[in-house]
């Protein structure tokens, strides 16, 4: 919901998206990713939930909850092997409430904060430097 400028309490008919919601936008943005990045993670899922699981964030050494974004699970087409042919989709799972903590804490949109974290989640998996990241990020503007 846009809000208007002159209004100061134009806010309080806005809520945070739903998950529902959150996952609209979640795939509207990584539709607007360069096709070659999306390439990477044939018949992407995006999964979206409140938080991480426990196992995540014992998994990845999360302090707490609200420290993990994102999660890529999978394999991606260059990593994919003849020899095993049957495979589980690839997942992005992001994270609703640490996406929304962090986008009350700092000046970016939630459309380019839900970007960086797909971008970060695939990119890292595959290996890329924070600099093609970026590249990818700004050519999805």
């Amino acid at each position: 919901m846009t809000m208007n400028a002159s209004d100061p309490l134009g806010w309080r008919g806005t809520s945070a998206p739903s998950l529902a919601e959150f996952e609209a936008l979640a795939i509207e943005a990584f539709r607007r990713l360069p096709e070659q990045f999306r390439a990477l993670c044939a018949d992407l899922v995006i999964k979206i939930d409140d938080f991480a699981t426990d196992e995540v964030l014992d998994h990845l050494g999360a302090k707490n909850e609200f420290d993990v974004l994102g999660l890529f699970q999978g394999v991606g087409l260059p990593f994919r092997s003849e020899s095993a042919p049957t495979h589980l989709p690839n997942m992005i799972w992001l994270y609703r409430r640490p996406i929304l903590d962090y986008w009350a804490e700092h000046d970016e949109t939630l459309g380019a904060i839900i970007t960086h974290v797909l971008v970060h989640e695939i990119g890292h998996h595959f290996g890329m430097s924070d600099a093609d990241m970026e590249n990818i990020e700004r050519a999805a503007d």
